[in-house]
Formats: C-alpha cells, sequence, structure tokens
C-alpha cells in the first residue's frame, strides 16, 4: 500500500477507534444506571470493555500498518495459549470473575435486596451490601458479613426475600 493511502487507513482506524470508544462509553453508562450499579462496579466494567475494545483497535491497527495477518495470529494464539496456562492454574479465579461479568448483567438482585442463598448444607439469608468481581457480600441480621463466591452464587437457588421480614406472609397449606 502507498504511504498516503495508509495514512488515511491509520486516519480512518484512529477515528472509529475514537467514535466507538465514545459510542461504547455511552452505552455502559446506560446500562450501569439501570443496574444501579456500585461507583466500583461500573469503574470494573469500563475497564474490562476499554481493554477489549484496545486490543482489537491495536489488532486493527497493526492489520492495516501491513503486519501479515498469519504472523498476528500465530503470537495472538501463542499469548491466549500462555494466558490460558496461566487461567487453567488459577481456574476459581477465573470462574469467579466470568461470574461476576454474568452477575453484573443477568442478576436479578441488587445492592440491598434481601436473599436466601439456598444450599444443602447452610442457607445464607441476608441483605446484599456490595457485587464484586470475586464475590457477593452478604449481611445478616445478626450484622455477621458473608462472602460469597460469584462462581458458587450462580450454581445455588437465591431466593429474594420481602423487604421488610415484617410484611412476609407465611405460606399455609390447606388439608383436605
Amino acid at each position: 500500500m502507498s504511504f498516503p493511502l495508509t495514512a488515511l487507513a491509520l486516519l480512518a482506524v484512529v477515528l472509529a477507534f475514537l467514535l466507538t470508544r465514545r459510542a461504547l462509553g455511552s452505552f455502559l453508562n446506560r446500562v450501569m444506571d439501570t443496574k444501579e450499579a456500585s461507583i466500583q462496579r461500573k469503574q470494573l466494567v469500563e475497564r474490562l470493555v476499554r481493554l477489549a475494545h484496545s486490543l482489537a483497535f491495536v489488532t486493527l491497527l497493526l492489520l492495516t500498518l501491513g503486519i501479515d495477518y498469519q504472523n498476528l495470529m500465530l503470537f495472538v494464539s501463542s499469548t491466549f495459549a500462555i494466558l490460558g496456562v496461566a487461567l487453567f492454574a488459577q481456574w476459581s479465579i477465573l470462574s469467579n470473575i466470568t461470574a461476576g461479568v454474568l452477575i453484573f448483567f443477568n442478576f436479578p438482585y441488587k445492592v440491598g435486596d434481601s436473599v436466601r442463598v439456598v444450599n444443602k448444607d447452610y442457607d445464607v439469608t441476608g441483605t446484599i451490601k456490595e457485587i464484586t468481581t470475586f464475590h457477593v457480600l452478604i449481611q445478616r441480621q445478626d450484622g455477621e458479613l458473608i462472602t460469597y463466591p460469584n462462581s458458587l452464587l450462580l450454581q445455588t437457588p437465591v431466593v429474594k426475600l420481602p423487604q421488610n421480614p415484617v410484611d412476609a406472609k407465611p405460606e399455609s397449606i390447606e388439608s383436605d
């Protein structure tokens, strides 16, 4: 590719990067406002999305500059293989991060909701105080703060309780 054409292509890639970054930012703000996410949670999600966006930009930039596609893919696949081995060694960390992202976008409960996490050995009942990357903090009525891993939270049933326990009406079983 000639220099003027390469310069024009680079300008188009940079302009597209800036426009999509702005559009992603406003989209994320709208989603996070509807989810009523904490500031820390918003910052984490913004960082992850910006990182993925920047990696895509660098890849596109390198391809525009004429880096051979096969060499680039060899480098990327080697990097992912190394990361895969490292993350496999820390499987619980990876599963909690992935679960944290899923909880952020799909979890029907938010900070301040009263919930019961049903577990075969020990139920956890309390109010959600914080949803972080790795765990959810649930405060019991006696003040004890429970740290519940995100990956386990996705695997167990969660029951939303009424905000005021006095409002809860016991279920009755009618007999014949």
